[in-house]
């Protein structure tokens, strides 16, 4: 748990990029242990612009889930970066 009164209540810290995720018991659950993502925190998270997360999702180096609204499956993402870095 972290001592940020506003990430507890689940609002936004200042100089922070995303809004914490919570889980149903109000908890602050960490990016990398977060199962996806909207493409837009995906763009934050990773400074890339949308066009570009969509050619990774098109070339099929990013995995998303397609429903109502298209979720990056967040473990696709740190493997992307893990191979850039590495390469």
């Amino acid at each position: 748990m972290t001592d940020d009164p506003l990430q507890q209540s689940g609002q936004r810290s200042p100089g922070s990029p995303l809004p914490p995720a919570n889980d149903r018991d109000g908890r602050v659950v960490p990016f990398r242990e977060r199962l996806s993502c909207t493409v837009d925190e995906a763009c934050v998270v990773t400074g890339l612009g949308r066009t570009k997360l969509y050619e990774l999702i098109g070339s099929g180096q990013l995995i998303t889930t397609i429903g109502r609204r298209r979720l990056v499956i967040v473990r696709s993402l740190l493997d992307l970066v893990d191979r850039t870095i590495s390469a």
